[in-house]
């Protein structure tokens, strides 16, 4: 709609996990390479956490497009609570037949498997996005499963990607060997002022603009509002586009912003919306949001990635990259 007024080649700020738009500044540069570093490496266990909305499913989808064809990626996207057999889980997501009942059977088909790959030379990497809602049963079989693992060969890597929830729960008394296993852990944080200005300036690039379309005070109204989360900085921008385009402004200023939000809070706050309905919407998520982050700060301080030095991954993946 908003598009050819602007220049664009299509929308920069769509909702949707879209690897072509991935903006790798400094944080999620950061854990892109912790991902990459797992692999390269062969970790037992990668792990990297994010808010809600902070670009971690898009990370996933950037790496997938980048694998080498001797690694085979299997990939669970849909994990919850009440997931039944992993097992199944884990066969359905290398599309293999996970009809089997029987729990001998489903682990045998599993690392018949594993021992294929591994004797065709490839390396079997299993992604589970939204970790943090396993349970703690569940988390011990992975790493059971993790056993497979024989001599200095990694036959199974192992990636979780989940909310901060997934932190705490991987500090349960429990699990301590499974923390022991975690060769690569990194916390994705949200963007600050700067992040988020040029975050802005690179998806408009990506769709083909060159010249700035926000002012900086739109921007900064932006940041404070969406507290450096991508997702909430998408929705605002689209929005702030169609209602640009709507007025025929050139470009989007600060009231303009500021009327996307008035109308956005107006629209949540509807008396005939329920108050169910309306805890749901991401600008009354905001405040929890921020708690979270000043909640989890003792955790998210420690913004490290475990055993890994980036000055000498960068020589691996130089050395690595060029043998290839």
């Amino acid at each position: 709609m908003y598009e050819k007024f602007y220049g664009l080649t299509e929308k920069p700020f769509s909702l949707l996990p879209d690897p072509e738009f991935l903006v790798l500044g400094k944080k999620h540069g950061a854990a892109y390479t912790a991902l990459e570093y797992g692999l390269v490496s062969q970790a037992g266990f990668t792990v990297v956490t994010g808010e809600v909305g902070s670009g971690k499913t898009t990370l996933i989808r950037h790496l997938l497009n980048q694998l080498d064809e001797d690694i085979t990626v299997g990939l669970v996207s849909s994990s919850h609570h009440d997931m039944g057999e992993l097992l199944q889980w884990l066969l359905f997501a290398f599309n293999l037949d996970y009809r089997e009942t029987q729990k001998v059977g489903l682990y045998d088909l599993f690392t018949q498997f594993l021992i294929d790959q591994y004797a065709n030379n490839k390396r079997t990497v299993l992604i589970i996005d939204e970790a943090q809602n396993l349970q703690p049963d569940v988390l011990e079989e992975l790493r059971l499963l993790s056993n497979i693992n024989a001599d200095k060969h990694q036959v199974l890597q192992i990636i979780l990607v989940g909310q901060p929830q997934l932190r705490s729960l991987l500090k349960h008394r429990d699990l301590l060997q499974f923390q022991q296993r975690i060769s690569v852990d990194y916390h994705l944080q949200a963007l600050n002022e700067d992040e988020t200005r040029y975050y802005i300036f690179q998806r408009l690039k990506f769709a083909g603009r060159n010249k700035p379309l926000f002012t900086r005070n739109a921007i900064n109204l932006i940041y404070k509002t969406s507290h450096g989360i991508p997702r909430i900085i998408n929705t605002l921008c689209d929005t702030s586009l169609v209602y640009g385009f709507a007025d025929q402004k050139l470009l989007l200023d600060s009231a303009l912003v500021a009327k996307v939000l008035k109308d956005k809070h107006a629209a949540v706050e509807q008396p005939d919306e329920t108050p169910a309905a309306q805890g749901t919407h991401p600008f009354n998520q905001q405040p929890s949001v921020a708690s979270e982050h000043q909640q989890s700060a003792a955790d998210i301080n420690d913004h490290r990635i475990t055993s890994f030095n980036r000055k000498s991954a960068k020589l691996l993946f130089k050395k690595y990259y060029n043998k290839k």
